[in-house]
């Protein structure tokens, strides 16, 4: 990891880590705490009321670690340049120009996974990522099940932390050819172009994970090699990708377009639409040439 200090938007990377910490790790609390039942710490609602938003299920705690976060940040960092958006409050920033401009933003999901989270699987993050003109530069996930936290940074390095502070880096897999691979797939979100892409490329193994920030985490401990997102009647939007990209990134890994275009973020929409794929670098140009051939008869309209 390099030992240059880093600045973010008039921030000490040491300051920013450190509230980092504090607002993850409280993040956690108060998702354990509704999981299990129990009253959350900092005085929010013990009810965990579940409602239809606008692509899944709402929950109580969604918008309990959403107000959380966004107050954590922008209370503690009042002279900062950036601007801070995330799923829960996207729609009140959606036209926003200055939103849409910023150069420095973060883009939150309070929680990722929510029917994961309501399904009782653990398989649930906590994501924040800080994007500067269009690129995530810091990531964080936070695993509240598995007490990690992740902290990816661009051409600085990526490594986990426990509550106590003890730091592990991260542990890809030495497997290299595609037939030996492990894909870490969705539970929730797959279709039949997906299920015939996946069994085309002849990939070793697979399993099955929620949360985006729960699958590159298998990534970054060396437990699976790969993961493909194909848009199928929704897309995954900026607040799913933008963390675990930048964490996998930071780690020496890839995260593209089959093509192997680059994510971008804050460009409009907020969709991550297309093919993307995730890997620890290894095979990832094999691997999208093997996409991008196979997606030529699965769908020769879709756009990747």
């Amino acid at each position: 990891m390099s030992s240059t200090p880093l600045v973010f938007s008039g921030v000490s990377l040491e300051s920013l880590l450190k509230q980092l910490r504090l607002l993850s790790w409280g993040a956690a609390d108060i998702l354990r705490a509704y999981a299990r039942g129990e009253q959350p710490p900092y005085g929010f609602p013990l009810v965990l009321n579940v409602e239809d938003g606008g692509d899944g299920p709402v929950t109580a705690a969604d918008l309990a670690v959403n107000s959380w976060l966004i107050s954590g940040l922008e209370s503690c960092f009042e002279s900062a340049s950036w601007k801070v958006i995330s799923e829960e409050s996207v729609k009140d920033s959606f036209l926003d120009k200055e939103v849409r401009g910023a150069d420095w933003l973060w883009i939150l999901d309070p929680l990722d996974g929510t029917k994961d989270f309501l399904q009782g699987t653990g398989e649930y993050a906590v994501h924040l990522a800080l994007v500067h003109k269009q690129k995530s530069v810091l990531g964080v996930v936070v695993l509240p099940e598995k007490d990690e936290l992740w902290f990816g940074i661009d051409d600085f390095g990526a490594w986990c932390e426990d509550r106590k502070g003890q730091k592990n880096f991260v542990k890809f897999s030495e497997r290299r050819y595609i037939k030996d691979l492990i894909l870490v797939a969705s539970r929730n979100h797959r279709d039949v172009r997906l299920e015939t892409l996946l069994a085309n490329l002849e990939i070793g193994s697979s399993r099955s994970v929620g949360s985006v920030g729960c699958k590159i985490a298998t990534i970054l401990r060396g437990e699976t090699d790969i993961y493909i997102s194909l848009s199928g009647k929704t897309a995954p939007k900026d607040w799913d990708m933008a963390a675990p990209e930048a964490i996998l990134k930071a780690a020496g890994g890839r995260f593209t377009h089959a093509d192997g275009i680059e994510l971008r973020y804050n460009k409009g929409d907020f969709l991550q639409q297309g093919c993307l794929i995730a890997s620890h670098g290894y095979s990832h140009h094999e691997i999208c040439e093997k996409v991008l051939s196979e997606l030529k008869y699965i769908d020769p309209e879709f756009k990747v």
